[in-house]
C-alpha cells in the first residue's frame, strides 16, 4: 500500500491518496481544486488514479472531483448513495468495499458533521483483517469533533449532535482498535472545529484519553449539550453558504487557466473604473503606510482564503496588489479554491509604481496598545475576533462583531468618531478596518499587536 497525505495550511485541509503498487491503481479522498498535486504524486509512484470521492459535501472549499474527472481518463467518481449529489457519480453505501489489488477500502456512514458524511477504513492485504488506517473526514478530529451546526438552526444542530453521538458510540468506539491511526480532513486552521489540535493525525486511544468532547460520549445528552454550545464555535465565513451547494452539484471545471496579466497603473486604474475590486495582499503594516483608495487588505498567508471569502463579494472581479510578482499564483489559487474567478490582473511594479505615477493613495493609522489605552475615551473599539477569544477577555466597553459577521453588520459600527479595530495581533483587524473604509468609514485605526499586546502590557481586560 502507498499512502500520501496532502496538507493545505490555508484551508486547514488534508486530502489523501491511497495506492496499490501491484495493480497500479489509487483512490483520492477529499481532493482540493488544484489537482496537479495528486497527478504529480501518482506519476511519481507509477500509479493511475482510478477512484475519487468526498467524505461529505464540504462547506469550506470547492471540491476537486469534477476537475479530476476532466483530467483523468476512466476515473470513477464515487459518492454516498443517500447524499443527494447531483453531479455524475457511482453511488456507494454503508459497508461497501472498493478493492484494488492488495488494498481494500470500506465505506462507513458516519453522520453528524453532515447527514451524508462517510469515513473510510483502509485495509492492506499484508495486515489481514486488521485495519491499516482510518480516513475520518470530519468524524474524528485531532483533539476535537467537527461542528454539527452548518446545515440549519439549533434544533437541527441538536438532532445532528445526537446522530453524531450514535456514530461515535456504535461505529467508532465499539469497532475500531485503539491503536488505529486516524487521518482527518479538517486539521488545524479549519473553522469546522472549535479547538483542533496541531498534529495531522491521531489514534482512537489517544483521543479517548485526551479529547474532552469525546470523553463525554458515554452520556448522549451531555454530548449533545457540548456539541450545541455554538456560542464558542468560530463564526462561519459568508462564502461557506455557497460552497456546499456547488459541491453537491459539482463545481464547474476550470479548464485551461490563463495567466492573470500584469497591468501598468493606467490599465489598473481603468479596470478599477469599470468596477473591479482591489485586493491588497500585502502586510498590515505595508497596507497601513500606503494603499489604493477603496482597496481591501487581505494579507497573503495561511488566513488569506478565509478572509478573502469573508470580504470579497460573490462574483467580484478582483485586481491584486502584491508584495512580489512570484506571489501571483499563490493568491490566485487561494481565490479559485473558494469559488472566485481568475483575477482580472495585478499591479505591475506594485505600490512603488502607483506612487511614482502620482496616483492617489491613502494611509491607515497604525496605533499601539499604549496609545489606544490613552485614547479610550475618544475612540470606539471594535473587536473582530472569534467568540471564544472574546469570552477569554476583551477591552471594557468594546463592541464585538466577528469578522465573519462584519459584511452584514458594518452599519452597527458608529461613524461619528474614530474606530479602533482590534483582533489577536493585527492581521484580522487590518482586513476588517479596510472593509470599513471601503464602506465609507473615514476614521479607522488599526491596533498593532492586538489583544496579545494589550494583555502583555497588563491593561484591563474583562471576561
Amino acid at each position: 500500500m502507498i499512502f500520501k497525505q496532502f496538507h493545505l495550511e490555508s484551508l486547514g485541509h488534508a486530502s489523501y491518496m491511497v495506492g496499490d503498487s501491484s495493480s497500479g491503481k489509487a483512490l483520492v479522498l477529499d481532493p482540493r481544486r488544484d489537482v496537479d498535486v495528486y497527478l504529480d504524486s501518482a506519476r511519481q509512484e507509477g500509479l493511475r488514479i482510478a477512484f475519487a470521492l468526498d467524505s461529505h459535501g464540504h462547506n469550506d472549499y470547492l471540491s476537486g472531483l469534477t476537475e479530476l474527472r476532466e483530467r483523468v481518463d476512466g476515473l470513477e467518481v464515487l459518492g454516498f448513495a443517500e447524499a443527494g449529489y447531483t453531479h455524475e457519480h457511482t453511488p456507494v453505501k454503508d459497508g461497501d468495499r472498493i478493492v484494488f489489488g492488495n488494498v481494500t477500502v470500506e465505506v462507513l456512514h458516519t453522520p453528524g458533521h453532515t447527514p451524508e458524511h462517510i469515513s473510510l477504513i483502509v485495509y492492506d492485504k499484508e495486515s489481514g483483517d486488521e485495519p491499516a488506517i482510518f480516513l475520518s473526514g470530519g468524524a474524528v478530529l485531532v483533539g476535537d469533533l467537527a461542528r454539527p451546526d452548518l446545515l440549519g438552526g439549533e434544533e437541527q444542530a441538536k438532532e445532528a449532535a445526537r446522530e453524531y453521538c450514535h456514530t461515535i458510540q456504535n461505529k467508532l468506539l465499539g469497532r475500531l482498535p485503539e491503536h488505529l491511526e486516524i487521518f482527518p480532513t479538517h486539521v488545524a486552521g479549519s473553522l469546522c472545529g472549535g479547538n483542533i489540535g496541531s498534529r495531522l493525525s491521531t489514534t482512537l486511544g489517544y483521543e479517548r484519553k485526551t479529547n474532552a468532547i469525546l470523553a463525554r460520549v458515554s452520556s448522549s445528552e451531555e454530548f449533545v449539550d457540548e456539541c450545541i454550545r455554538l456560542d464558542n464555535l468560530p463564526a462561519v465565513p459568508p462564502y461557506w453558504k455557497r460552497m456546499r451547494k456547488q459541491n453537491m452539484e459539482g463545481p464547474r471545471p476550470l479548464g485551461v487557466l490563463r495567466e492573470p496579466p500584469a497591468l501598468k497603473p493606467d490599465a489598473f486604474a481603468s479596470e478599477m473604473e469599470s468596477g473591479a475590486l482591489v485586493v491588497d495582499a500585502r502586510s498590515a503594516e505595508a497596507f497601513g503606510a500606503a494603499h489604493i483608495p477603496g482597496s481591501l487588505n487581505v494579507g497573503l498567508g495561511s488566513s488569506f482564503s478565509t478572509w478573502a471569502g469573508t470580504m470579497i463579494p460573490d462574483g467580484a472581479r478582483v485586481l491584486l496588489v502584491l508584495d512580489r510578482a512570484e506571489d501571483l499564483w499563490e493568491a490566485t489559487w487561494q481565490l479559485l479554491r473558494i469559488g472566485y474567478e481568475l483575477p482580472v490582473g495585478w499591479l505591475a511594479g506594485g505600490m512603488f509604481a502607483w506612487r511614482t505615477e502620482a496616483r492617489p493613495f491613502l494611509s491607515t493609522p497604525q496605533i499601539s496598545v499604549h496609545e489606544l489605552q490613552k485614547r479610550l475615551d475618544e475612540v470606539h473599539v471594535l473587536d473582530v475576533r472569534q467568540p471564544a477569544e472574546w469570552a477569554d477577555g476583551h477591552i471594557p466597553g468594546a463592541q464585538f462583531i466577528t469578522g465573519a459577521e462584519l459584511p452584514q453588520r458594518f452599519g452597527e459600527v458608529p461613524s461619528d468618531r474614530p474606530v479602533a479595530v482590534i483582533c489577536g495581533s493585527g492581521y484580522r483587524s487590518s482586513a476588517a478596518g479596510s472593509f470599513l473604509s471601503h464602506q465609507g468609514h473615514a476614521q479607522v485605526l488599526n491596533v498593532l499587536g492586538g489583544m496579545s499586546a494589550w494583555n502583555g502590557a497588563g491593561y484591563e481586560s474583562k471576561e
